[in-house]
Protein backbone atom coordinates (compact mmCIF):
# COMPACT_ATOMS: atom_id res chain seq x y z
CA UNK A 1 0.00 0.00 0.00
CA UNK A 2 2.90 2.52 1.02
CA UNK A 3 6.76 2.32 0.73
CA UNK A 4 8.78 4.86 2.47
CA UNK A 5 12.39 4.19 0.54
CA UNK A 6 15.48 6.13 2.78
CA UNK A 7 18.50 7.44 1.01
CA UNK A 8 21.65 9.59 1.60
CA UNK A 9 23.12 7.45 4.72
CA UNK A 10 26.77 6.59 4.64
CA UNK A 11 30.78 6.96 6.16
CA UNK A 12 31.57 10.11 7.05
CA UNK A 13 34.25 12.15 9.65
CA UNK A 14 33.54 13.95 13.03
CA UNK A 15 32.29 16.99 11.84
CA UNK A 16 30.69 16.00 8.32
CA UNK A 17 27.84 16.20 6.90
CA UNK A 18 24.81 14.23 5.63
CA UNK A 19 21.66 14.74 4.00
CA UNK A 20 18.96 11.56 4.29
CA UNK A 21 15.63 12.29 2.10
CA UNK A 22 13.04 9.60 2.36
CA UNK A 23 10.09 9.58 -0.19
CA UNK A 24 6.56 7.85 0.59
CA UNK A 25 4.90 6.07 -2.71
CA UNK A 26 1.23 4.10 -3.13
CA UNK A 27 -1.97 4.83 -2.57
CA UNK A 28 -1.53 7.74 -0.04
CA UNK A 29 -4.60 10.49 0.15
CA UNK A 30 -2.88 12.69 3.19
CA UNK A 31 0.34 12.28 5.28
CA UNK A 32 0.05 13.54 8.52
CA UNK A 33 3.86 13.71 10.58
CA UNK A 34 6.75 12.45 9.13
CA UNK A 35 10.01 11.96 11.02
CA UNK A 36 13.18 10.26 11.52
CA UNK A 37 14.43 7.75 14.58
CA UNK A 38 17.43 5.62 14.92
CA UNK A 39 18.59 3.01 16.60
CA UNK A 40 22.51 2.17 17.77
CA UNK A 41 23.39 -1.87 18.02
CA UNK A 42 22.36 -2.54 21.51
CA UNK A 43 19.94 0.65 22.32
CA UNK A 44 16.20 1.22 21.48
CA UNK A 45 14.99 3.55 18.30
CA UNK A 46 14.67 6.42 19.19
CA UNK A 47 13.25 9.75 18.09
CA UNK A 48 15.74 11.98 16.62
CA UNK A 49 13.53 14.89 14.87
CA UNK A 50 9.45 15.05 13.51
CA UNK A 51 7.22 17.74 11.63
CA UNK A 52 3.90 17.56 10.92
CA UNK A 53 2.05 18.09 7.67
CA UNK A 54 1.40 21.94 8.90
CA UNK A 55 5.15 22.36 9.58
CA UNK A 56 5.63 22.24 13.53
CA UNK A 57 8.67 20.61 14.32
CA UNK A 58 9.93 18.38 17.11
CA UNK A 59 13.58 17.79 17.49
CA UNK A 60 15.14 15.42 19.90
CA UNK A 61 17.78 17.39 22.54
CA UNK A 62 20.75 15.60 21.23
CA UNK A 63 20.59 17.02 17.34
CA UNK A 64 19.17 20.57 18.36
CA UNK A 65 21.10 22.87 16.28
CA UNK A 66 22.96 20.34 14.13
CA UNK A 67 19.89 18.31 12.49
CA UNK A 68 17.50 20.41 10.25
CA UNK A 69 14.22 18.20 9.29
CA UNK A 70 12.14 19.72 6.07
CA UNK A 71 9.45 18.15 4.00
CA UNK A 72 8.12 18.60 0.59
CA UNK A 73 4.77 18.20 0.90
CA UNK A 74 3.95 18.02 -2.97
CA UNK A 75 6.18 15.13 -3.29
CA UNK A 76 5.48 13.18 -0.28
CA UNK A 77 9.25 13.18 1.03
CA UNK A 78 11.15 14.45 4.20
CA UNK A 79 14.79 15.71 4.40
CA UNK A 80 17.12 15.20 7.57
CA UNK A 81 20.30 17.75 6.84
CA UNK A 82 22.75 16.08 10.02
CA UNK A 83 25.59 18.55 10.41
CA UNK A 84 29.06 18.84 12.51
CA UNK A 85 27.81 15.14 12.51
CA UNK A 86 29.67 13.04 16.34
CA UNK A 87 30.38 9.43 16.00
CA UNK A 88 27.38 9.60 18.52
CA UNK A 89 25.13 9.83 15.71
CA UNK A 90 26.16 6.52 14.55
CA UNK A 91 23.26 4.51 13.75
CA UNK A 92 20.46 2.91 11.58
CA UNK A 93 18.21 5.96 10.44
CA UNK A 94 14.52 5.04 9.64
CA UNK A 95 11.71 7.53 8.51
CA UNK A 96 7.99 7.22 9.23
CA UNK A 97 5.07 8.74 8.46
CA UNK A 98 0.86 8.48 9.74
CA UNK A 99 -0.98 8.14 6.32
CA UNK A 100 -4.13 7.75 5.31
CA UNK A 101 -4.81 5.76 2.36
CA UNK A 102 -6.85 6.23 -0.62
CA UNK A 103 -8.46 2.72 0.82
CA UNK A 104 -8.86 3.95 4.13
CA UNK A 105 -10.57 6.09 6.83
CA UNK A 106 -8.35 5.91 9.31
CA UNK A 107 -4.65 6.72 9.13
CA UNK A 108 -1.47 4.28 10.24
CA UNK A 109 2.14 4.48 10.82
CA UNK A 110 4.28 3.22 7.94
CA UNK A 111 8.23 2.48 8.63
CA UNK A 112 11.36 2.35 6.15
CA UNK A 113 13.74 -0.12 5.89
CA UNK A 114 17.00 1.81 7.38
CA UNK A 115 19.83 3.20 6.45
CA UNK A 116 23.01 2.71 7.70
CA UNK A 117 24.90 6.57 8.86
CA UNK A 118 28.46 5.86 10.47
CA UNK A 119 30.79 8.70 11.93
CA UNK A 120 34.26 8.42 12.37
CA UNK A 121 36.25 9.60 15.00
Amino acid sequence: QVQLVESGGGLVQAGGSLRLSCAASGSIFSINSMGWYHQAPGKQRELVAEITSGGIINYASSVKGRFTISRDNAQNTVYLQMNNLKPDDTAVYYCNAIVRTTAERYEYLYWGQGTQVTVSS
